[in-house]
């Protein structure tokens, strides 16, 4: 491990509409991005990744974690519920206050981190969601990816905390996979230009995810 970590943190929607192919399809993308991040040397070295799910609460599936150590569990999905983001941003603030490593004067902190949210709808708690976007943007996180999965997730509630907003038409295995692919493209690059410049730069989406302009 580098002494300067690239920490990563996932958002996954749990709420009841991603039942069925939707939770399984990202199961099998969380997995592959894992698997071809630890091929990655830069990646392997330098990034540390937590997953956070949400449905009608928010839970931290696993704290950040080396990519080395990672054991993904199968995530699973409520029968039904709603879709607390808002308690998910608030988790991750509390969590992200706790586990960063801030820079010192005699030590470098932790690189920017990057934050990947994925919904298949929006907010259930839109309050408590436009509360916490003045708190995330004073946290400095490298870069913010937010995508709106399928034809119910609103793409402009999203707009409201990151202008990268992507949107897939489907949430079906293909999609997904694609949507998994570049965001282990994406932490890569990442990886790969911590040392040289703060990790901001994102890759040209695949066809299946669109940049919402």
């Amino acid at each position: 491990m580098s002494d300067r970590r690239l920490p990563v943190y996932l958002l996954i929607d749990t709420s009841g509409s991603m039942r069925g192919e939707p939770i399984q399809s990202v199961n099998v993308g969380l997995k592959s991005m894992v698997s071809a991040l630890r091929q990655d040397p830069y990646a392997l070295e330098s990034v540390s990744l937590s997953l956070i799910t949400f449905d009608i609460d928010a839970k931290e599936i696993f704290p950040l974690t080396p990519l080395e150590q990672i054991q993904l569990p199968e995530i699973v999905v409520p029968l039904s519920g709603p879709t607390f983001l808002g308690a998910a941003l608030e988790l991750l603030l509390n969590r992200s206050d706790i586990e960063l490593i801030k820079n010192t004067p005699n030590k470098k902190g932790d690189w920017r981190p990057l934050l990947f949210i994925m919904t298949d709808g929006s907010p259930t708690d839109l309050q408590v969601f436009r509360n916490m976007i003045p708190e995330i943007k004073k946290r400095n996180f490298g870069n913010i990816v937010a995508c709106a999965a399928g034809p119910k997730a609103k793409d402009a509630v999203l707009k409201e905390l990151t202008d990268n907003v992507v949107h897939l038409d489907t949430t079906d295995s293909a999609t997904f996979s694609q949507f998994f692919k570049w965001v282990s493209a994406s932490v890569s690059i990442g990886s790969s230009s911590a040392g040289v410049s703060e990790p901001t730069y994102l890759p040209p989406p695949p066809p299946e995810v669109q940049m919402v302009i």
